[in-house]
């Protein structure tokens, strides 16, 4: 029997998406990244100075932090505070990556973003939506700083964005919430800038393994799904 979706959505549909930019008052970008029930909360802060390694280079760099808030699942999970848990630092060093992909340092001087990417709930898809929003947040910041003349030009060489996939009784399904992540035979993250190039797949096989036709319609999804992600960035930032 055919995974039948339990929101009824079509194996190739994504969930209802937005992004509410201007979130929050203080950051220069903020935006509330939805995608059906997920909800991320991004925000980027930009200081003056960079790591020790990159000190005197003329080029900036780009952080990224990641958290769960303890009531963003259905059971309250425990404050990440000084010990941070293995899936968060990966899932940091996940988003840190991705944006900086589409970043020119030497543009940006010796400064530093800071990509804050809070889950307020969780529904799956939470690396890719802080990837997604991010993004819209990380333009949104970029632009103040070319306002107020910090920047003469963008550092941003164009966009990123990422989504979930996955196999569900052997047949692929695109943006899985939670059900489909945990009845998923394979699920993917993938992540692809503006020309539909790779940035990053994390891909495993959870019960079974899959062959190179399923791969190929796992990556069809994702571009698919992706299109329309960078479109509706683009009508956020706009």
């Amino acid at each position: 029997m055919a995974w039948q979706r339990p929101d009824g959505r079509q194996p190739d549909e994504l969930r209802p998406h937005s992004f509410i930019a201007n979130f929050t008052r203080f950051a220069p970008g903020s935006v509330l990244a939805k995608s059906g029930d997920t909800q991320v909360l991004c925000t980027v802060s930009v200081s003056e100075g960079v790591p020790k390694f990159l000190t005197g280079s003329g080029q900036g760099w780009l952080t990224a932090e990641y958290r769960m808030l303890p009531s963003a699942t259905q059971q309250r999970q425990e404050r990440e505070l000084l010990k941070l848990s293995g899936r968060t630092q990966e899932i940091q060093r996940l988003i840190g990556r991705s944006l900086r992909s589409v970043i020119d340092f030497k543009i940006l001087g010796e400064r530093t973003l800071t990509v804050d990417a809070d889950v307020l709930q969780a529904d799956a898809g939470t690396r890719t939506m802080a990837i997604t929003g991010g993004f819209v947040a990380l333009s949104h910041a970029i632009n103040k700083l070319l306002q107020k003349g910090v920047l003469e030009r963008s550092p941003i060489s164009g966009q990123v964005a990422a989504i979930s996939v996955g196999l569900l009784d052997g047949e692929p399904f695109l943006d899985l919430n939670y059900i489909e992540d945990v009845a998923a035979d394979i699920d993917f993250n993938v992540v692809m800038n503006d020309k539909l190039e790779m940035i990053e797949i994390q891909g495993t096989a959870e019960a079974k393994s899959f062959n190179r036709h399923q791969l190929n319609q796992l990556l069809d999804f994702s571009e698919q799904g992706i299109k329309e992600l960078l479109l509706a960035q683009k009508a956020a930032i706009t």
